[in-house]
């Protein structure tokens, strides 16, 4: 369960070590599921806790993150990018991307971390053989896609093709052809296409029957690879469509999974239990 801002600057729990979550809606989140685990695994002595955070709270955040107590702290929706100027230093990573997930106090300092393109790219290291990097069709341009789009240029894709209500938005890339259009003109690009990546929010628990993909257009995903971020449900609505074209699938799990293993090393140094939280995340997933 969430705590407001305030609410958890007045409890009990604010007086302990901890380690946060912030984000705005936050309840959704299953970080606290994931990193608790971790922490009982070693023993250790901290509380991981999801915080809502308003934006206008920003400022006292960071301000409450030079506490002794405080131990770190992972960023979602939508302080990704709002926290760039905020911290005292920023990852390569941070400046590859554009967003941040990750806080790491060291020395009294803040700095800023993205381990999303490595939670993202870990679960498709498996399938790279056996896919075109040619070209990859990806649903939706906010803060989880900059770490698709890292992703994919490092991985060597010539042509990334934005999927977004707002078509008029502009990508840059040094090294991959890019193109942004909207939700009309995909279907013209897919036949060359075996990579469909959703990050948008759509087919989430509860609204399960959304998709980026109308039911009219599932044929064009054929045969590919389809990755969806969400996590819950472990198989959306886009995902199962895919499997009945006979695709292979990955859902956002594995991502969830990765990226929290390296935001953990980075304030822990230990090493994640990846099967001990999978199990953990598996008892509290549809």
């Amino acid at each position: 369960m969430a705590l407001t801002f305030e609410e958890f600057r007045n409890s009990e729990k604010s007086r302990k070590p901890h380690f946060l979550v912030i984000g705005h809606p936050i309840s959704h989140s299953l970080s606290p599921v994931m990193h608790n685990r971790s922490i009982r695994h070693y023993g250790l002595d901290a509380e991981y806790l999801a915080v809502n955070l308003f934006p206008s709270e920003l400022s006292s955040f960071i301000t409450w993150c030079y506490r002794d107590e405080f131990k770190g702290c992972n960023i979602t929706i939508p302080y990704k990018e709002m926290l760039l100027e905020m911290l005292d230093e920023i990852d390569a990573s941070v400046k590859q991307i554009g967003a941040i997930n990750t806080i790491l106090k060291k020395n009294n300092r803040l700095i800023g971390y993205n381990t999303d393109q490595y939670g993202f790219t870990e679960p498709l290291m498996p399938f790279l053989n056996k896919i075109d990097t040619g070209r990859a069709i990806i649903f939706g341009t906010g803060g989880a896609s900059k770490a698709v789009k890292a992703a994919l240029e490092e991985i060597g894709f010539e042509e990334l093709v934005f999927v977004s209500r707002r078509a008029d938005k502009e990508i840059e890339s040094e090294s991959s052809e890019i193109f942004v259009i909207d939700y009309s003109q995909w279907q013209a690009f897919a036949p060359e296409t075996n990579l469909f990546i959703n990050t948008t929010p759509l087919g989430m628990y509860p609204e399960l029957n959304n998709s980026p993909v109308a039911g009219t257009d599932i044929h064009l995903l054929s045969e590919s690879l389809c990755y969806d971020l969400i996590y819950n449900p472990q198989k959306t609505l886009f995902l199962s469509d895919a499997e009945t074209q006979g695709a292979k699938i990955i859902n956002g799990l594995e991502m969830l999974i990765y990226q929290g293993s390296k935001s953990f090393e980075l304030w822990t140094g230990q090493p994640f239990p990846i099967d001990k939280v999978k199990a953990e995340l598996n008892r509290h997933i549809q």
